[in-house]
């Protein structure tokens, strides 16, 4: 299935200056966004109280979430345990955007008491399970381990670029992948989003998803580099991101149908998940095209940095 001509020829490397120029101005803007004014980090990572209720009857948590945004808990996260009668309520007593829970101060047992008073008034079946209080030292543990995650992720998928093609793919994707990262944290920094565990998680989803668009134009570069006989490394750059461009756009399209769902019907706690990846398959997508080919050429990659290596190697004629 073919949306483009895969033998058309768009002069993509011709917008190189324009494409690069935008991509350091977003990398430049999402850092200083992300210096002045930090992400918004959710219950995972800056501590908070986990609720656990259950219903004699089935209940819906889109209710729950009302009835508790009503009564000024307008941040609760709301999640269903396993059934339609349980649910876990994660709340953080510090977030000033709160004004009812600004003002709970005591332990995690009165604040859980006067959630369940709001509930009981709503539905007389709530019954609490459990509470359990989570510090603020555990989520900056949570918070520096997600980060060492994304770095051993792109420094891994690097590694592998780097044995399976040669040094310049890998370090074009190193490059793009840390644009691509940081632009999206950029966006959550810009937006003020919730940022949890569901969102690092869809972060490292997104490395994932970009790495293999730049695999699959890599793989297209190496084919042509091998196959052509005088092609200069521009012409064959620019072939390669037209033959993949109807693949690239097709599995952005339904990957984005699938992530766009999942926001509209998925319900309130995989928003963010949805949201993350809608905006990373964007980025990732334009920087399969429109960064990481014209990195390679002033890199200076050429026919020669992809050909086997033949038995004119002295190293490799001196064996028998």
């Amino acid at each position: 299935m073919e949306i483009f001509n895969p033998h058309s020829n768009i002069h993509f490397l011709n917008l190189r200056k324009y494409s690069i120029g935008i991509a350091l101005v977003l990398f430049l803007g999402s850092v200083a966004l992300i210096a002045t004014r930090g992400l918004n980090y959710g219950l995972d990572f800056t501590g908070g109280v986990l609720v656990e209720v259950s219903y004699a009857k089935p209940i819906d948590a889109g209710a729950v979430r009302d009835t508790l945004a009503k009564a000024g808990y307008e941040h609760a996260l709301v999640q269903s345990l396993g059934g339609t009668r349980e649910l876990s309520i994660r709340l953080q007593p510090h977030n000033a955007t709160d004004k009812n829970l600004s003002q709970q101060q005591g332990t995690a047992d009165q604040l859980a008491a006067t959630v369940m008073k709001v509930l009981q008034a709503a539905r007389p079946d709530a019954t609490l399970k459990r509470t359990d209080f989570v510090g603020p030292q555990v989520g900056s543990e949570l918070r520096n381990d997600g980060i060492v995650a994304v770095i051993f992720v792109i420094f891994g998928i690097m590694i592998y670029l780097w044995a399976r093609f040669e040094k310049r793919f890998a370090v074009a994707a190193l490059i793009t992948e840390v644009h691509d990262t940081v632009v999206t944290l950029g966006f959550y920094a810009l937006t003020q989003r919730d940022f949890d565990l569901t969102v690092l998680a869809s972060v490292l989803a997104v490395v994932g998803y970009s790495i293999n668009d730049k695999v699959v134009v890599f793989d297209r570069v190496r084919e042509l580099f091998r196959t052509a006989r005088r092609a200069e490394p521009e012409e064959v750059l620019n072939r390669a991101i037209n033959n993949t461009l109807s693949r690239t756009i097709i599995t952005s399209l339904f990957t984005g149908i699938a992530m766009a769902a999942l926001f509209f019907f998925g319900g309130p706690a995989v928003h963010g998940f949805a949201i993350t990846m809608l905006f990373g398959i964007l980025i990732g997508t334009l920087s399969s095209i429109f960064i990481s080919s014209p990195l390679l050429l002033w890199m200076g990659v050429s026919k020669k940095d992809l050909m086997p290596v033949t038995k004119d190697n002295p190293e490799l004629a001196r064996r028998p």
